[in-house]
């Protein structure tokens, strides 16, 4: 029974429908800081750890595209993303206070127009 089970799981690994492995973000970062060090030989790491030399590549770029956004980003506090609830909240206070606006603009012209050309004599 146990020899099933063996050829079974390798031949599930050669066909490629083994389970995927995951791998921590710290631990990637690890396997690449390692693989830069050249303390062992790179095929010794990549069998240690199961991985092909096409996944040490890819963590390679994810470390590099890390490394360039985050000295892309700009010093200081990050800019506030708004929901879009809040958005259309904002924009209806927006719309609500600028037809408060204009009225009293009117009234304001009104009055002035009032004071301006009018008598004095009552």
């Amino acid at each position: 029974m146990r020899e099933i089970e063996d050829k079974t799981k390798a031949e599930g690994e050669a066909k490629g429908t083994g389970k995927r492995r995951y791998l921590p973000a710290e631990r990637k970062y690890q396997l690449f800081l390692e693989a830069e060090r050249g303390g062992q030989p790179l095929g010794e790491l990549l069998r240690r750890e199961g991985l092909y030399s096409s996944d040490l590549a890819r963590i390679r770029d994810h470390v590099k595209e890390g490394a360039l956004e985050r000295l892309r980003a700009r010093p200081g506090p990050k800019p506030k993303t708004v929901s879009v609830e809040e958005y259309n909240a904002l924009k209806e206070e927006l719309e609500a206070k600028e037809r408060a606006m204009a009225d009293l603009s009117v009234e304001l012209a009104i009055l002035r127009k009032k004071t301006t050309g009018g008598t004095w004599d009552r």
